[in-house]
């Protein structure tokens, strides 16, 4: 990319000086008119420009007037330009009236200094802007022409998003899209401009408004769009056959700032968008800032994401323990450059080595603890029971018996809607780890606690990439049966749901978050054909195979029987009760567990799991077929 062009401030200054003498002698022959009072007064002349001379560019440097890149001037440095002219202003004034008191000069039009600063107002603001006007054009002359035409687009919100999207496509006619009007169901902006750009309608005039104006694209620069707005873009789009993209979301522009480079293709995480969770922030800093915190599973998606979280509060060490050496170390590299400052320790441990464990905990001495290790691939578990059991439970019972050894201060364990009511051996290992948390919690007083939640989108192992390859390589998608359906949530709000409960968590505590309706998986299926330009059932076949073991029709957050209660989050509830095994009962469950996932027993590993828990059906799920993984 050709460098864009910058003025030296070397040349803003000897620019300032000039026009601080043109200030000085234009104030005097404003105020005098070249008359004989003119000649009169000419010697406080000569004094006041040596004093502007020694003292407005000493306030200006102050002021950091002379370490700005002028090419981007905004109101902001309007604002410095006010103060530091101000402030050397009232200096020289200060300086004058002390040099006419001591007798320097016999006569001094006091009118002056007023002008004086009338005039540097004028002239340093103006050379400053118009280094930015000079630069943008010469940044303009320099883009090569483009061969094909620029696309009209039509952007929807005229907020603060919207206006820097307009700006940016000005700024860079490179990109080929030129901005052709505004949609937003804001009253008091309509027949408005902004930046040149009119708001001609609101949402529900998207169809017109891509008739009437010969609109080739439409962006939604609208962060924090519900889903509804997305859904209804997006089906208007695709009856006109108009592509349209989509400002980040919310969680995606922590840290980050918000360019037409951002800009990117609608994905299916935008039309499940819901009211974005609310995050209570000062509580969530609280914990964390100053804080030795160590995330399990750190290089996984929930793991990853709750280390680049947590890294905004600056704690004093953030500590990355994974299983997967490859996987750490590319999430050192992505938290190494958003946030250089913080202290990152990558650890590779399996939760399963209880000395290796402790040996770490008493290295590092985290007070938070975040346990996101698990085996979590519903399929994949069903065929080695034994693996589910060593990682999800005994890995589980190492991390908390190492925390409670060293006085861990909160921990939290992240689980799934699988744990209620258990079908599967996944599920029934999340549930079985769960009770050895809140069981921990309760007898000891801790603030351990769990976080139960559904399907994250785009995680590894979930259906969106799946569909994606297979829309990739022409289909057919598969779909286990049409009536599938699951709770969704993005990583993100996954992450800012256990960061919450991390805050409002005193101990025993499973928290689940009010995720709205659950979503037909045919439903995804069919928008993320749509949403790479292709048809469902012309372009791309959709097979349904069957419900796969260890499956059901529907998750549950919680079960029914139980009841639950609201927190002093909004989106977040806690169950009141459920029924768990006592301490006593849960020791010996979890020891014959690992016992007989040492001695290779999954058909014993089922029946117990089956027994223990309540409510549980594993054992009434069929065995497992290799060929049904995918």
């Amino acid at each position: 990319m050709k460098a864009q062009p910058t003025i030296r401030n070397r040349y803003i200054l000897l620019g300032d000086i000039f026009f601080m003498i043109t200030a000085v002698l234009g104030s005097y022959m404003l105020r005098l008119e070249m008359g004989p009072a003119f000649f009169l007064y000419l010697p406080s002349a000569y004094w006041m420009v040596g004093v502007t001379l020694l003292v407005k560019p000493l306030v200006y440097y102050f002021f950091s007037m002379y370490r700005r890149l002028w090419l981007y001037a905004s109101v902001q440095e309007l604002k410095l330009i006010v103060v530091s002219v101000t402030a050397a202003s009232v200096l020289v004034s200060l300086a004058m009236v002390g040099l006419f008191t001591l007798g320097a000069f016999s006569a001094f039009p006091r009118s002056v200094l007023v002008i004086d600063w009338l005039l540097s107002l004028l002239l340093v603001g103006g050379l400053r802007f118009t280094v930015r006007l000079l630069a943008e054009n010469k940044v303009l002359a320099s883009i090569p022409h483009r061969t094909s035409p620029a696309k009209r687009v039509l952007i929807i919100g005229a907020g603060d998003a919207g206006a820097m999207v307009v700006r940016e496509l000005q700024k860079n006619p490179q990109v080929g899209l030129v901005p052709v009007g505004f949609l937003d169901d804001n009253a008091s902006k309509q027949n408005q401009q902004i930046y040149g750009v009119p708001v001609v309608g609101t949402l529900s005039d998207l169809a017109r408004g891509l008739d009437n104006r010969r609109v080739d694209e439409v962006i939604i620069a609208i962060p924090s769009a519900p889903g509804r707005v997305v859904r209804l873009v997006a089906d208007v789009c695709r009856l006109r056959s108009k592509p349209f993209r989509t400002m980040p979301g919310i969680y995606e522009l922590l840290g980050g700032k918000v360019s037409v480079s951002r800009l990117r293709e609608v994905q299916i995480v935008d039309l499940l968008r819901r009211e974005s969770v609310q995050v209570e922030d000062e509580r969530v800093g609280e914990i964390l800032s100053n804080r030795a915190v160590l995330v399990t599973g750190a290089g996984g998606s929930i793991g990853r994401e709750l280390c680049r979280q947590i890294a905004r509060w600056g704690p004093s060490e953030l500590i990355l323990l994974g299983h997967g050496e490859n996987s750490i170390f590319e999430a050192m590299l992505d938290l190494r450059e958003s946030f250089p400052s913080v202290v990152m320790r990558p650890v590779i441990c399996d939760v399963r080595d209880l000395p290796r464990l402790q040996n770490i905990f008493d290295r590092h001495n985290p007070k938070i603890v975040f346990h996101a290790a698990a085996h979590k691939h519903v399929p994949m578990m069903e065929i080695n029971a034994e693996e589910a059991v060593t990682n999800n439970i005994l890995g589980t019972r190492n991390v908390v018996e190492a925390a409670m050894m060293n006085e861990v201060e909160k921990l939290v364990m992240i689980s799934t809607d699988k744990a209620i009511r258990p079908v599967n051996i996944m599920g029934a290992t999340k549930r079985m780890a769960e009770m050895i948390v809140l069981n921990e919690g309760r007898r000891s007083g801790q603030a351990f606690s769990v976080v139960r939640f559904g399907n994250v989108l785009g995680s590894r192992g979930s259906v969106v990439p799946l569909f994606k390859r297979q829309i990739a390589r022409g289909g057919p998608v598969t779909v286990t049966h049409p009536d599938m359906q699951r709770y969704f949530m993005t990583i993100p709000e996954a992450v800012h749901l256990v960061l919450q409960a991390a805050a409002i968590g005193t101990g025993g505590e499973t928290f689940v978050l009010n995720m709205g309706e659950q979503i037909r998986i045919l439903d995804l299926a069919e928008d993320l054909i749509r949403l790479s330009g292709l048809e469902p059932g012309r372009d791309i076949e959709i097979v349904f195979t069957g419900i796969r073991p260890g499956e059901k029709l529907s998750e549950d957050l919680w079960d029914e029987q139980h009841t639950f209660e609201p927190t002093s989050h909004p989106d977040i509830y806690r169950l009141v009760s459920q029924e768990d095994l006592n301490a006593r009962e849960l020791e010996r469950v979890v020891y014959e567990l690992i016992a007989l996932a040492n001695e290779a027993e999954p058909t014993e590993i089922v029946k117990l799991l089956d027994k223990a828990i309540p409510d549980s059906a594993v054992l009434s799920a069929p065995p497992m077929d290799l060929t049904e993984i995918e």
